[in-house]
């Protein structure tokens, strides 16, 4: 009795350019295949040996991962506009715990699985800075997902428990969630229950970003007659960096600026005069 063979079929005939990048394509060599003809000119210009070849495949496509994955993820976080840290007024702020979140910008936090709460009145960045750990951990290559609270609680409200339970999950599953705007509204207490629900299935688990206006005491004007509100301050709290920024608001300062710049040097001396 024969044994089965396996034939390999051959093409003798040559690889059309557009063939070649097709299948390039199809094996996952995408950066290759989109920059082929200028590759193999440059290969064959430097004359660069089978090895050479290979590394530089190599190091081309980990790139081109590398910086497709980071856009996928910066596009899942939903992080939005933002200022950079360093147009960040570190003096204005009348109080402000700049070591602290200058370590948070470092996303230690987020390896040790704690939790970061920003608690201040308006006006003060508190967005600004969530903002800029929230890029700075999906450039280190952590999932991120950014909402405010509103946003958040509003996609919770559902009447199915299965679409529910899915939205659950997902807000389970990035490594750092940030909620911004805790206490900017009010709510029912329900909305409580869905929020305490979201921090206890990351309880231990995974980090959690918190940008607040009001202080912890007065969570319960937040959420009038919700019975969790401690159960849900202990769990959020229990691995958590807090710090409090005190001051007046920077956009009442530049709003003032913005002020006195339309009204111009004319102004200031029509002022003299009198």
């Amino acid at each position: 009795m024969s044994s089965p063979t396996t034939s390999l079929k051959t093409d003798t005939g040559a690889i059309t350019g557009r063939d070649l990048a097709s299948q390039l394509a199809g094996i996952g060599l995408r950066s290759t295949a989109s920059q082929l003809d200028d590759f193999i000119a440059r290969a064959t210009k430097q004359k660069l040996s089978p090895r050479s070849l290979l590394e530089q495949i190599a190091y081309n496509e980990t790139t081109d991962r590398a910086q497709r994955s980071f856009q996928r993820l910066l596009i899942q976080a939903r992080i939005g506009r933002f200022k950079l840290m360093a147009d960040f007024d570190w003096d204005w702020p009348k109080k402000i715990d700049r070591q602290l979140i200058e370590r948070a910008l470092t996303l230690d936090f987020i390896t040790e699985g704690r939790n970061l709460i920003l608690m201040g009145a308006n006006g003060l960045g508190k967005t600004m800075i969530a903002k800029n750990i929230a890029h700075m951990a999906v450039m280190a290559g952590h999932s991120v997902l950014f909402r405010t609270a509103s946003d958040l609680l509003a996609d919770l409200q559902c009447d199915s428990p299965q679409v529910r339970r899915r939205k659950f999950n997902y807000y389970a599953r990035p490594r750092l969630l940030c909620i911004d705007e805790v206490g900017y509204l009010s709510y029912d207490s329900s909305a409580a229950d869905l929020l305490y629900e979201v921090v206890n299935r990351r309880y231990e688990r995974s980090s959690m970003l918190i940008t607040t206006n009001r202080a912890f005491k007065d969570w319960n004007d937040v959420f009038p007659n919700a019975t969790c509100i401690a159960t849900l301050l202990d769990r959020l709290t229990h691995h958590a960096d807090i710090t409090v920024l005190q001051g007046q608001s920077f956009r009442i300062r530049e709003s003032e600026m913005e002020s006195s710049a339309r009204r111009g040097p004319s102004s200031s001396e029509d002022k003299k005069s009198k």
